[in-house]
């Protein structure tokens, strides 16, 4: 039996092929990783595990955008937080990493690392 790991990696994404392709991958370069398809999904996953890293679409249908950004920075502020998007643009004040779609999940997995080292 496999030990449950004392931390994790949150996806938050609400298109099915990025949030599971996106979890395969980290999974396979040793991150234990959790998935949610918005916000709601995302605060159960918050308040039933340890979570030291989000990555977090920044536009979703339930509980996206701004009150999601928001929420993640008055009640998140100890995490390690990067929003993926296809919406947003530089000059939008966003106060996380934003990382712009479509992006090398490579890329992302490096960031990851830095911010969650496995070792």
């Amino acid at each position: 039996m496999s030990e449950k790991p004392d931390k994790y990696v949150l996806i938050v994404e609400d298109e099915d092929a990025i949030r599971l392709t996106l979890r395969d991958y980290l999974q396979n370069r040793g991150f234990p990783v959790l998935v949610a398809s918005d916000g709601v999904g995302a605060i159960k996953q918050l308040l039933d595990h340890n979570v030291e890293v989000i990555i977090s679409d920044y536009r979703m249908d339930v509980f996206g955008g701004e009150y999601w950004v928001k929420f993640l920075h008055k009640y998140c502020h100890t995490k390690k937080i990067i929003i993926t998007s296809g919406f947003l643009r530089p000059e939008f004040s966003i106060p996380f990493e934003v990382l712009y779609k479509p992006f090398d999940y490579h890329e992302l997995a490096g960031r990851i690392e830095e911010l969650f080292p496995l070792s």
